[in-house]
Order: structure tokens, then sequence, then C-alpha cells
């Protein structure tokens, strides 16, 4: 027992190392109204190396005008309708920074974005990390994990704005998909139609069975669906 709770705390601490000292940054995902325009803020020391990644989630063409100014207004980086991009700079600059991200040329779709911030570099794991002797093999190990963490997590990232993205774009293709087939079974019963009355037992029939089988559909996807979180 006295070997399992050293164990475990040797473990708790180092969890708590590679965890330790993340870069400065910030990471959101919001929702961007049209006709719309939403800006961010982040105070940069002069020679600081950050990056501004994005990619719009949902919404219309999946597309967002970006925009990044340093603290004198000067336009360092500007994309028009831009579905995904990365933009990596060095301040120049002490000040606030300020990007904004634009939907005024949409009039009626709203957008959701992700974006991701960056603002400096990873701290060093160990307060005599860059010292001119070697680590030791324990320093070594957790340096690779907490490298290998942090690609883990970029990469899960990125799947899953593909996965909300793919999922968007099925539920949308669904739906055109749904009304489209409504719109048939319409245009056939009206031509089944006979000439003196409606009375058509096999239009109406077919019409019915269309209906009935659209509906199990859609109700069969709907209770198949995750709820979001």
């Amino acid at each position: 027992m006295e070997w399992l709770r050293g164990c475990s705390g040797r473990l708790l601490v180092l969890v708590q190392v590679l965890l330790w000292g993340w870069a400065r940054g910030s990471e959101l995902t919001f929702e961007l109204p049209d006709n719309a325009k939403q800006c961010f803020y982040e105070d940069i020391t002069i020679g600081t190396k950050c990056t501004l990644e994005f990619q719009v989630v949902t919404g219309g063409h999946y597309d967002v005008d970006c925009r990044l100014e340093d603290p004198d207004g000067t336009v360092m980086y500007k994309e028009m309708k831009k579905q995904y991009d990365s933009f990596t700079f060095t301040a120049a600059k002490n000040g606030t920074y300020k990007f904004c991200f634009s939907n005024e040329f949409s009039t009626f779709t709203h957008k959701t974005v992700y974006f991701d911030f960056q603002v400096g570099e990873d701290p060093p794991l160990f307060p005599n990390e860059n010292r001119v002797t070697a680590l030791t093999q324990m320093e070594s190990a957790c340096v690779s994990i907490h490298e290998a963490l942090k690609s883990v997590i970029d990469y899960q990232t990125h799947f899953r704005l593909r996965e909300a993205q793919g999922r968007s774009r099925a539920e949308d293709l669904n739906t055109r998909v749904a009304f489209w087939s409504i719109g048939e079974a319409f245009i056939l019963l009206v031509e089944n139609r006979p000439p003196l009355g409606f009375s058509s037992i096999p239009g109406l029939t077919y019409f019915a069975l269309s209906i009935q089988m659209l509906l199990k559909t859609l109700m069969k996807q709907a209770r198949g669906t995750p709820a979001e979180g």
C-alpha cells in the first residue's frame, strides 16, 4: 500500500508537470450573427511570436472576413470570405492588438466561428531546463510527453471541427432532400388526379405512403442524432 501511495503521488506530480505552463492565448467558438462584426483584444509585448488561426464551423458558405490590427491601427492581416486560415507574426510594438471577424456581407445566415490565438512560446517545464548540462532521463521523458500531448490536443481540436462542419453540411443536405421529396410527392399527387374529381385512390395512397416513409426516416434520424454539448 505504501508503494501504491508513493506511485500515486509521483504520478500526480508528473501530470501536474506535463500540464504546467501552456502558452498564453485565447481559444473560443462563438456565434456570429448576420450583418454583425465581433472584435477581440489582446495585450502583447514587443518581440512576442503570435499565431492566429480560425475556421468557420457552420453557416452559409462557411466563410468570414478577418482583420488584424496593431496598437496603432495598422492592418497586419486582412482576408475576405475565408473558410480557414492561419497567420503568424512577431509583435513589433507593445500594446493592445485587435482582431475582428465580420459577417456583414451576409444578410440572412449566421455563422459559427472558431479561433485560436496563441501568444508566445511555452515556458520551460522545469526552472533549470535551459541549463548547460543535459536533462535527466525523467526530465527528458516529461518534455517528450508534454510535446506529444500538445500535438494530440491540436489533432483532436481539428478533427472535432471537421466533424462539426461535416455534420452541419449533412444536416443541411438532409433538410433539402426532405423538402424536395415532399414537393415531388405533391407533384405526383396532382398528376394522378382524375379530370372529374379528386378521388384518385392510387394517387392518395402513394402520397400517404410517401409521407409516412419520410416521417419515419426523419424520426429515426432524430432519435439517432446525439445531443449537442
